[in-house]
């Protein structure tokens, strides 16, 4: 049987699924297709239900609820640190909200966190690869940043004004949980069981076998330096990546009441998480 896995093309998601990608975790009669693509692209896909397992934001778990489970396990769960709201001179955090923000998609848990510190921030969606250069230029006031930017903006001559990450947990005391793994629902109990199995077994095949995991993730690195991509990986794949566990949950489901509350997802959805 195919199974269509989709995640993005970045060092960390390489290096959790290094396992699968090159054989070295087992999948019986399964053949996985690893399909790649930005978050806010499997976010839209996930709507139409197109792959069988699929990375998603959590913002958009609430769109595919009816489609998609989510698997405890494979999840960026930041605890204390997330996307990070970055401009060309220092700001104060309040000035955010007076400006405009380029944003890497509005299904994105990075903007959801963002409407959430500043409701009426104005907002202008950029390809999350573009942001820095567009605030660099000047093509836009602050950027809000996800993946490798995160550790990079400084050699883009940019300012942190603010880490969402950190602002959460002041806020909530919980991690922020950013993206995750969805298995689909009409595959059936049984299966999405052994798949979310499987993904767990590939987490914890690159975290035993770091070094040539990282090595197969520094080709999905963009030119980072092998150091910052180490640093990145480790930063986004560890013990809540194996499993989320109940404070992790608890995040997910804080995360979609307090956007609820907001008015920024339609409707309360509580977060079904695949027990395997």
């Amino acid at each position: 049987m195919k199974i269509s896995l989709a995640h993005s093309p970045d060092s960390d998601d390489a290096f959790m699924f290094y396992g699968l990608a090159r054989g070295r975790v087992p999948t019986g009669d399964l053949e996985i297709s690893h399909v790649l693509a930005d978050i806010e692209t499997l976010n839209r896909q996930a709507q139409e239900g197109r792959h069988e397992i699929t990375a998603i934001s959590f913002h958009a778990y609430p769109y595919v609820a009816d489609k998609y489970a989510l698997m405890p396990c494979g999840g960026s769960i930041g605890d204390g640190y997330g996307p990070l709201l970055v401009a060309r001179e220092p700001l104060a955090p309040a000035q955010v909200a007076t400006l405009t923000v380029g944003v890497p998609g509005t299904l994105t848990t990075a903007y959801l966190a963002l409407k959430l510190f500043a409701p009426g921030v104005a907002t202008r969606v950029i390809a999350f690869d573009r942001i820095l250069e567009e605030v660099r230029e000047g093509r836009v006031d602050v950027g809000l940043i996800i993946h490798e930017g995160q550790l990079t903006f400084g050699a883009h001559a940019l300012h942190k004004v603010l880490d969402l990450g950190a602002w959460w947990k002041k806020e909530t005391g919980l991690p922020l949980p950013l993206g995750g793994n969805a298995v689909r629902r009409d595959l059936g109990p049984a299966l999405m069981a052994r798949l979310t199995a499987l993904v767990r077994d590939t987490v914890r095949y690159s975290l035993a076998h770091r070094r040539e995991a990282l090595d197969y993730a520094l080709g999905f690195a963009r030119g980072m330096d092998p150091a910052v991509a180490d640093r990145f990986v480790g930063m986004w794949v560890n013990e809540m990546t194996v499993e989320c566990g109940p404070r992790g949950r608890q995040a997910v489901q804080a995360l979609l009441d307090r956007g609820h509350a907001a008015g920024l997802i339609p409707r309360r959805v509580t977060a079904d998480f695949i027990d395997a």
